[in-house]
């Protein structure tokens, strides 16, 4: 019988319990100048430039916000060349030539904790700006712009469900950095005149649940804070799945949390906060995971941000076959296929998933209805597919395509086999 399909079924050797790696610092990064929303930039150095750690070396433009450009290195500034990012595509990339000093830039210091509960929302947004900080479970959006709302926030929602197969950057982090996620939480809350803090945790993570509760009684008891466990399923970490299983509240698609009085950010962007607020240091490094069954020992590790793949793909003991080989940078619901491993890591991505080539031919539908039962957005993909490929745009309207959150159960669940996701990508660019 068909039926809805929440749970995505994977090799747990591939997941769990992977070892962590310590890499050599990168002789070069490469610093992603065009990205999601920003396509255009402005860079402050050239050629030959020597830049610190940390140092504000220029601008993106997304039209209706900026963001910060930061070196993640200390060294000399190289050339702009293109390397693969997360779009699957090409873009220009700004190459820091590592001198292995770590010199920090003059603009990282320590805040006196006196200082820290001083701060009035507008310094915070203008701290959380500076220093570049976006939603850092993947989505990419400038944190600052949340906070900025004049609405009256009374609730924060803290996500650490990091629900895609595979992944475990955010579980690392959790393990390791619960007392900055809770620092970065309060330097929130009080700056912000927000009463309540939520985290958001799956009930099978017994050791994050753990790690987060000790943190809590023995430091941030008097942190008016509730942490939430919440079933194993994808997609739980969507924000609204999230925020209608730890509040009870449904959000209309669409609306803007702060209509509701929310406010969530991501488990890695809690920790971005309190390193920026607390130290003036915005994002170089994070978590990340390399796993598949195409690499011979699947690994966790600390990298940089601007890392290049082929160095993290040789940590992890090479290519197990010269064959061709599937590499999906980020998710295997949500990540970008990359045609070729020339590719760098920007601050959003949190894995590189490396599998053996054996795509299954793609079918006619039969129909079954699997794709409408399973979306979370209560999309038809097979009609958004049948109207993309007719040219249709007001049915692809219609059919409420800009809902679609690209989730993957459309492709995963289908029985014909057939890309939908890709499909809707496709049916959103065609509509706009």
């Amino acid at each position: 019988m068909i039926r809805k399909t929440n749970k995505i079924t994977v090799d747990e050797k591939l997941r769990k319990n992977l070892p962590t790696v310590e890499i050599d610092p990168p002789e070069k990064v490469y610093i992603t100048l065009i990205e999601m929303r920003l396509n255009s930039y402005e860079l402050d150095v050239k050629e030959g430039d020597k830049v610190k750690l940390g140092e504000c070396i220029g601008v993106k433009d997304g039209g209706f916000f900026t963001e910060n450009i930061f070196s993640t290195v200390s060294g000399t500034v190289g050339q702009i060349v293109k390397k693969f990012n997360y779009s699957g595509k090409k873009v220009e990339c700004l190459e820091i030539i590592n001198d292995f000093q770590e010199t920090k830039a003059d603009t990282i210091k320590e805040r006196t904790d006196q200082e820290i509960a001083q701060l009035t929302k507008d310094q915070f947004v203008d701290i959380i700006k500076d220093n570049g900080i976006k939603g850092l479970g993947g989505g990419g959006f400038p944190t600052y712009i949340k906070f900025a709302t004049d609405a009256k926030i009374e609730t924060i929602v803290l996500n650490g469900i990091e629900c895609e197969p595979y992944m475990s950057a955010d579980y690392q982090l959790v393990k390791k950095n619960s007392y900055e996620i809770f620092g970065g939480l309060k330097y929130a809350m009080n700056s912000m005149g927000i009463s309540k803090g939520i985290i958001g945790v799956k009930e099978t993570k017994k050791a994050l649940l753990k790690a987060l509760r000790k943190v809590q009684a023995e430091h941030f008891s008097d942190l008016n804070c509730e942490i939430i466990e919440v079933q194993d399923y994808y997609p739980q970490g969507w924000e609204l799945e999230l925020i209608k299983n730890v509040l009870g509240i449904k959000i209309k698609q669409g609306t803007l949390l702060s209509d509701y009085g929310l406010i969530e950010i991501n488990v890695t962007t809690a920790v971005a906060i309190y390193n920026a607020v607390k130290y003036n240091h915005p994002v170089v490094e994070r978590y990340f995971t390399i796993t598949g069954t195409a690499v011979n020992k699947p690994c966790q590790m600390k990298v940089k941000v601007g890392e290049y793949v082929p160095r993290l793909i040789e940590a992890a003991g090479g290519y197990k076959t010269k064959e061709d080989k599937i590499l999906v940078l980020g998710g295997p619901m949500m990540g970008a296929n990359l045609l070729l491993d020339d590719a760098i890591i920007a601050v959003t991505n949190t894995s590189i998933l490396v599998f053996e080539k054996g795509e299954p031919a793609e079918e006619p539908c039969i129909r079954c209805a699997s794709c409408v039962y399973s979306c979370p957005t209560l999309l038809q993909p097979v009609q958004i597919m049948n109207a993309f490929k007719c040219k249709d745009i007001e049915a692809i309207k219609k059919l409420k395509i800009f809902n679609c959150i690209e989730c993957g159960l459309c492709s995963y669940v289908c029985t014909s086999k057939i890309h939908l996701t890709e499909y809707m990508r496709k049916a959103k660019k065609l509509a706009k």
